[in-house]
């Protein structure tokens, strides 16, 4: 089916933020995409409107049985001026894996990357220029119908709004500090640990407050089964250098399959670096460190890109990695990436796609 996007202008235009002073996900731009979807009549009513608040009904389906899933991707500003995307084409992809899981309807793949260029082509004068800067970029769906019972929706709507951000940590590249969560669980085989929606890190929010009052940065979660074996941090996907080795959980349905993870892994092979996707215990990682064998840790997401591991605390345990410094492979990884999205590196992969 052929979609057409709607546009009306927004006659107040805010002002932009300076862009030394960018905080992640607090300030958002001009306008913003809305599409509804009506059971027997499919998705419609494409359009690009002024940003503002949105109005649902009391018994909208989201508030009461939280059927809704959400995604991110940045955009960056090139030296020659171009506004770049990086594999958007993945959150299409992932959208509708979380869709089929939520039992929300499919979107046209090619459409959704079409309708987010619309998006940031209208408000590409918020695309910030500065280092460790992007636009982000949040598409998502909410289930709109007005109802109290325990069923799909017939009503849905997708949004994309759009916040120019900085770091998405305050410590930027410095190594941050990681509380091992063995009581709380994010996910458990069958569950949906593999899709993106708001319900995952909902139930994430106790570890991380409780991480956060002993001085932490974020919660490495542990399997919902044994809480013995590695799976992911918080908003991020972990990574360990053992032996010279790169360490990561696999995708067996109980963490998020990160592109950036993802491209991580692509960047590492092409590099001669040996990744290994298989279970590993907590255990292990804090043995090879007595060993001498942990050279570095380090976590990937679309928000803060490549986020060096510095400290570790598993019960009464606790170490100090790589004396707290960012590792070789660790700075490669985000000097390679961020190369890439911002145009000062090759893109041997194609995974930008531009908006001139």
């Amino acid at each position: 089916m052929k979609y057409e996007i709607s546009f009306t202008k927004n006659p107040s235009p805010k002002a932009k933020p300076d862009p030394a002073g960018l905080g992640f996900g607090e300030v958002f731009t001009d306008h913003m995409f809305l599409m509804d979807y009506e059971t027997g009549r499919g998705w419609r009513d494409a359009r690009i409107v002024p940003y503002a608040p949105i109005s649902l009904d009391p018994a909208a389906a989201v508030l009461h049985y939280a059927q809704e899933m959400f995604e991110g991707l940045k955009t960056y500003k090139a030296k020659d001026g171009s506004v770049r995307l990086f594999r958007p084409d993945m959150n299409a992809k992932r959208t509708n894996e979380t869709n089929d899981r939520l039992c929300i309807p499919r979107v046209d793949e090619t459409f959704y990357v079409d309708a987010i260029k619309a998006l940031v082509e209208t408000d590409r004068t918020w695309v910030p220029d500065r280092p460790d800067t992007s636009l982000y970029i949040r598409p998502f769906i909410i289930a709109t119908e007005a109802f109290l019972g325990v069923r799909p929706s017939n009503r849905y709507l997708f949004l994309i709004i759009l916040s120019p951000v900085g770091p998405y940590y305050k410590e930027g590249l410095s190594p941050t500090r990681i509380f091992v969560e063995d009581e709380y669980i994010r996910s458990a085989q069958g569950s949906t640990g593999a899709a993106k929606i708001g319900g995952n890190y909902a139930a994430g929010l106790k570890s991380q407050e409780k991480a956060h009052a002993l001085g932490f940065t974020q919660v490495l979660w542990l399997d919902g089964n044994e809480r013995k074996y590695v799976e992911e941090i918080g908003t991020s996907n972990a990574f360990f250098v053992i032996d010279g080795a790169v360490f990561t959980a696999p995708l067996t349905g109980t963490i998020l399959p990160g592109i950036t993870r993802d491209s991580v892994i692509r960047l590492l092979k092409d590099w001669g670096v040996p990744v290994r996707e298989e279970r590993f215990t907590i255990e292990e990682v804090f043995r090879a460190h007595e060993e001498g064998r942990l050279s570095e840790a380090f976590a990937s997401g679309t928000a803060a890109v490549i986020s060096p591991v510095g400290a570790l605390r598993w019960t009464d345990r606790n170490m100090i990695i790589n004396d707290n410094r960012i590792g070789d492979l660790s700075r490669k990884l985000y000097d390679t990436l961020t190369g890439i999205q911002s145009g000062a590196l090759p893109d041997p992969h194609n995974w930008i796609v531009e908006l001139k």
